[in-house]
């Protein structure tokens, strides 16, 4: 194996890091560049884990103290990503390199509106026409995810996040985000990160992300994480 840390990956909302990576070839690929790799399921996310399990409610923390390791690169799609950024806030020494996908200015201007739809997708609501809460409700279908119990948590979860807690965060970052994300832009974002690069992805909506192979591509290489074929 490498010397180089080990891989962090965290999903997105309501679907597992094995839909989200694994599926998608990730893991395999890591594998081939003989990177060691730590996929970590949210609370709710996954057959894993249990609602009874000790959990505060923040999700940083969770994720904080599930991480054996003194140093890691991270991969992040959506709320994955948020999450390893607010990690990297208040520890930038966990981690060498971050890869945040999914994820820009909106991460500080929050749409209450969206967020309560997508709150009662996941809770089971049917009474909604956007394409978006639906998809919501369909992955909030599998038995794997506990769309209630992740709806519940999320409403405690800080809503925005403070642009001054990026000050002093100068780790290497790789900003993704697809052409047609939701999330864009992201010029605040890297504006604020002090060493990051950011990737646009041609045509490509936010949940065709995980998938997409110049993301992929973008990524192993930023990472140095590419095989050896």
């Amino acid at each position: 194996m490498t010397d180089l840390p080990p891989i962090l990956f965290l999903h997105g909302l309501a679907t597992t890091s094995a839909r989200t990576w694994g599926d998608n070839g990730w893991f395999d690929l890591v594998r081939e560049a003989e990177r060691d790799f730590l996929p970590i399921d949210l609370p709710g996310h996954g057959v894993e884990y249990k609602t009874t399990s000790d959990f505060d409610g923040n999700l940083a923390n969770y994720v904080s103290r599930a991480i054996p390791f003194p140093l890691v690169d991270g991969v992040g799609f959506s709320l994955g990503a948020r999450v390893l950024l607010e990690i990297a806030c208040t520890n930038p020494n966990q981690f060498r390199k971050l890869v945040l996908a999914g994820v820009g200015d909106s991460l500080f201007e929050p749409d209450l509106k969206r967020g309560a739809r997508i709150s009662n997708a996941l809770s089971g609501a049917k009474d909604f026409e956007d394409p978006e809460s639906r998809y919501f409700h369909q992955l909030a279908e599998h038995s794997d995810i506990d769309g209630t119990y992740i709806a519940r948590y999320l409403k405690n979860q800080e809503s925005v996040m403070d642009p001054d807690s990026l000050a002093g965060l100068n780790i290497p970052v790789l900003v993704v985000l697809g052409e047609n994300d939701f999330a864009r832009p992201a010029t605040k974002l890297v504006n604020l990160l002090q060493n990051a690069t950011l990737v646009t992805l041609k045509g490509v909506d936010h949940f065709a992300t995980p998938k997409d192979f110049h993301f992929l591509e973008s990524a192993l290489e930023f990472l140095d994480a590419v095989p050896e074929w």
